[in-house]
């Protein structure tokens, strides 16, 4: 392996512990909590929702401009909470639609 190829693995990898660590995922906070398999079960999730929200950013468009409007992945959360405590949506793709129109920010999505 190249020293390039090396610094950048390990430059990706300090990236993404540093993600999960301060963007709202705590995962410091959750070690040494419960019983016996807590912990654990709490890390998976959190690397599944870090998982999931990775992929979204790759395939959903609509996701992915939302979150560069709503930089701050508390913001974007906070905002889906909020809505999602007093409207039901249809779907994943309505709650966007919703949020799209709401920001203003239909006309910059391609849809065709």
């Amino acid at each position: 392996m190249s020293p390039f190829s090396r610094k950048k693995v390990y430059g990706d990898e300090n990236e993404n512990n540093n993600v999960l660590k301060t963007k709202g995922y705590h995962i410091e906070h959750n070690f040494g909590h419960g019983k016996r398999y807590l912990a654990a079960f709490m890390l998976s999730l959190n690397l599944l929702a870090f998982l999931f929200h990775t992929v979204l950013q790759w395939c959903d468009g609509k996701y992915a401009l939302l979150r560069q409007v709503l930089v701050r992945r508390q913001t974007f959360f906070d905002d889906i909470r909020a809505l999602t405590r007093y409207m039901v949506f249809e779907s994943w793709p309505h709650l966007m639609d919703f949020m799209l129109r709401g920001l203003e920010l239909e006309s910059k999505f391609d849809t065709g």
